[in-house]
């Protein structure tokens, strides 16, 4: 379909006019003829006057289909084709094979299927699920199939949200029906919009995973802190039972039987079968602590607001450690040679490179923002639904290292509070701060919760290198959920199918080939100009 872009451009079409005014007025030079009277020269010029009329009407041609072709070029034109409808796509989970709620949505995906829409994995370079693997029944393993079909793997996608960014620019003006979990730990990563032609389904999760976080020898008791996760929240618990003796079983609601074993560097508890190098998997083996936590707030003038608020998160965090927490608040600067768990660094000064040296040797530091900041409008990421929204106020500017891994966000996925590995120990960053000009951290009720979270001691004290794994194992307990308005921003609901996507058409600009035309006609117009003057200056003369 041919349209202009900019019609109004064609009045240039009345410098038409011009050629022809140029023609009707350009007379052509009189031819010299000898007469023998004078009297007839001037009737003969009066009437050649009056006779105006068009003449090498081609010529005329050529000049105004050159001025039509370029007004028409500064019209814009361009050729609108209108593109066949495009089949969509269907980004599939790998992890939501076999679960009740994906059962209940298979006859929505077929009906999709019988559209003309591919069915494919989730994950790097988006893979056609094999029409075997489709066919097989949705209960089987997510390993593998009756027919021996391979499933694809059972790993979700972590980074869902740029997956399915990077899917759309795979596929273009394509409706995508995305099929996930709704577990909160397949969203991490920078949260990019998406296009509306994006139809996210999250499934529904409920499991509910209770595991040993850790415990301690307390007096004649042994203290076993439980986590526990859900589509809600995940929390933990504090369960105190008598101290066992060595060889001893012990069973726990929720767990399988433990026992309590004397290892070469301290008691430790294992489920019962594990093979004797459990020692390197800390989802099995739990090393029992005996000491209290030590952790040490040094905090200059400046922090003063700040070391209250984290004072008081602690000790409320202190409820549910299962060893004592033994807290020291100094306004000078601890000597590293100090035996310390924690390190909470509240000033404006660099950290000194004897404590990183600590961190490195198990030393956890945390660190708040230096400085004056810079203003920011954010809100805390959380998925507690009764939780009440937390304002960042002011932030760094700083860009977090890549190999630092966020534990807190915001609203828009960035990083609040960020971890950095320092071989047995780590570096927290808050990218912020807990006084009220900053942010509301310090009033937010969950702060002690938060707290605990990274209070709790470490799995792999005696296990320095097994701490990638904790995280990873860790991460596999948590069953919190999504709150689908997220997925949007809170401007469209994933379960509700998107309207279709406007008809897509494919624009040829039309003004280079009306250029060249422009060129072609001015040159044949310049060759038949040449051309009559040469023949007018060849005439002969009578």
């Amino acid at each position: 379909m041919f349209t202009l872009l900019n019609p109004f451009a064609l009045l240039a079409l009345l410098g038409l006019l011009v050629p022809v005014a140029i023609h009707l007025w350009n007379r052509r030079p009189g031819r010299e003829v000898a007469v023998g009277s004078l009297r007839w020269l001037a009737a003969g010029a009066n009437r050649r006057l009056r006779n105006l009329k068009l003449e090498q009407v081609w010529l005329l041609l050529l000049r105004a289909a050159l001025l039509a072709v370029l007004a028409l070029a500064v019209a814009e034109p361009v050729w609108r084709q209108l593109q066949p409808a495009s089949r969509g796509q269907v980004l599939l989970s790998p992890e939501v094979l076999g679960t009740p709620a994906f059962t209940a949505l298979r006859p929505t995906i077929d009906s999709l299927r019988r559209r003309g829409y591919v069915v494919r994995w989730l994950a790097a370079e988006f893979a056609r699920v094999p029409r075997g693997t489709w066919r097989a029944d949705s209960a089987v393993r997510r390993g593998g199939s009756p027919n021996g079909v391979v499933m694809g793997s059972d790993q979700p996608e972590r980074f869902a949200w740029a997956r399915v960014r990077q899917a759309a620019d795979v596929f273009p003006g394509q409706p995508l029906f995305v099929v996930t979990s709704a577990a909160v730990r397949n969203f991490q990563g920078i949260h990019p919009p998406l296009p509306a032609a994006v139809t996210w389904q999250m499934l529904p999760n409920s499991v509910v995973k209770i595991w040993l976080q850790a415990a301690a020898l307390h007096r004649d008791s042994l203290q076993l802190l439980l986590g526990q996760s859900d589509e809600t929240r995940t929390s933990f618990r504090l369960v105190s039972v008598a101290r066992p003796q060595p060889g001893a079983q012990l069973r726990v609601a929720g767990l399988p039987p433990l026992q309590f074993e004397n290892g070469a560097t301290g008691s430790l508890l294992k489920p019962l079968g594990a093979a004797e190098d459990s020692l390197a998997n800390p989802e099995l083996t739990i090393p029992v602590r005996t000491q209290p936590l030590r952790v040490v707030i040094y905090a200059t003038a400046g922090y003063a607001s700040d070391a209250r608020y984290l004072r008081a998160g602690l000790r409320a965090a202190a409820v549910g450690l299962p060893v004592p927490l033994a807290l020291t608040t100094t306004a000078q600067i601890p000597v590293s040679t100090m035996p310390a768990d924690w390190l909470f660094w509240l000033s404006d000064a660099p950290l000194p490179a004897a404590w990183r040296t600590a961190a490195g040797k198990g030393t956890k530091i945390w660190q708040e923002t230096r400085g004056a900041g810079v203003a920011d409008t954010a809100t805390l990421a959380t998925n507690e639904a009764e939780a009440a929204a937390v304002a960042v106020f002011r932030r760094d500017d700083i860009t977090p290292m890549k190999t630092a891994r966020p534990l807190w966000t915001d609203g828009q996925g960035r990083p609040v509070l960020t971890r950095q590995a320092q071989d047995a120990g780590a570096i927290y960053q808050l990218h912020t701060r807990l006084n009220p000009a900053w942010s509301e951290l310090g009033d937010d009720p969950t702060l002690p919760a938060r707290l605990l979270a990274l209070l709790q001691p470490a799995l792999t004290d005696d296990l320095p290198s097994a701490e990638a794994a904790l995280d990873q194992a860790l991460a596999t307990h948590d069953q919190r959920t999504l709150d689908p308005t997220q997925l949007f921003g809170g401007n469209a609901t994933p379960t509700k199918t998107s309207p279709p996507a406007p008809p897509a058409f494919r624009v040829t600009d039309l003004r280079p080939w009306l250029v060249l035309a422009a060129g072609l006609l001015f040159l044949l117009e310049r060759l038949l100009a040449r051309r009559r003057e040469v023949r007018i200056l060849s005439s002969p003369l009578l």
